[in-house]
């Protein structure tokens, strides 16, 4: 494994040679050793630490502080892979926020991006952050942080007109300079268009096959977050404990399947009929939608 610290112009390279780009959260030291031996390109700090760390329903009551304290915990332990960490709920409200929120996660925590939630709405923000050297994620599809807003966590841009503003809101954040495009819980099609069109690498999370990299929350690849535990667990999650030696075996298969394009399979995504429901009912849709 190359084992030079990945930065934006090596995931630039990686998206052009075609090299999927594998991608993980992470919330402390110990896993933080781990991914980054197992050759995971970009570690998250995500706040989804609030469901799978604090326990929460969802992620809005995750402070900066929480970010700053987690990437703290993760950051000297990364000899190799980038750490982005997020912008929690209303910490981008304004310009102003968003900017100190950046500086604090930045400069006290250790990471080397931010992402943010949000479509073109959030242009502004993405280019007040970026022309002051702050590099960008933005984040699109599925947005937890509007859950209360949204009613439910359910795929987005299934119609077209969703689908079509979609495209436009990326090429937006793009434009607006956003270095990585994140889309989650969309239709396979749609992340292959968005992806094609994109003039910066796109990460998927329950977005198709067809986008540059992939990521998933960790707890839930090791099967013991709440959702999976509980029964509830995502489509596009895939258990890779099951007949794993250890924690690192796991991982390791993880990012081997990503470079691969073994993961995401058909039925780890949105409006993609798997092949066994194929084969028994070859007209039909996919009786699994989530």
């Amino acid at each position: 494994m190359d084992t030079r610290p990945v930065n934006i112009a090596e995931l630039r390279r990686m998206r052009a040679a075609g090299e999927k780009i594998a991608c993980l959260t992470c919330y402390d030291a110990s896993f933080a050793l781990i991914e980054d031996r197992a050759g995971v390109d970009i570690v998250l700090i995500g706040d989804s630490l609030g469901m799978v760390i604090h326990g929460s329903r969802t992620t809005t009551a995750v402070t900066v502080d929480d970010i700053v304290y987690h990437s703290k915990c993760v950051a000297p332990h990364l000899q190799r892979a980038f750490l982005m960490a997020d912008l929690p709920f209303l910490s981008y409200a304004t310009l102003e926020r968003a900017l100190d929120a950046s500086q604090r996660v930045m400069q006290e925590g250790g990471a080397k991006m931010v992402k943010l939630e949000g479509g073109r709405e959030q242009a502004a923000i993405v280019e007040y952050l970026a022309v002051r050297g702050v590099p960008v994620c933005a984040h699109l599809g599925l947005q937890p942080q509007f859950v209360h807003k949204m009613g439910t966590f359910k795929v987005q841009g299934r119609d077209d007109a969703a689908a079509e503003t979609m495209l436009h809101d990326a090429r937006v954040l793009a434009d607006a300079g956003a270095d990585l495009l994140l889309l989650e819980c969309i239709p396979a099609a749609l992340g292959q268009r968005i992806a094609a069109a994109s003039p910066v690498p796109v990460i998927g999370i329950g977005a198709g096959r067809e986008v540059d990299g992939q990521i998933l929350v960790l707890h839930d690849i090791l099967h013991i977050s709440p959702m999976v535990t509980l029964g509830r667990t995502p489509r596009f999650v895939k258990n890779y404990m099951a007949g794993a030696a250890d924690i690192e075996s796991a991982i390791r298969a993880y990012v081997q399947e990503v470079k691969s394009g073994a993961y995401p399979a058909p039925e780890h995504c949105f409006d993609v009929t798997p092949p066994s429901v194929a084969a028994r009912q070859p007209a039909q849709p996919d009786p699994q939608r989530q």
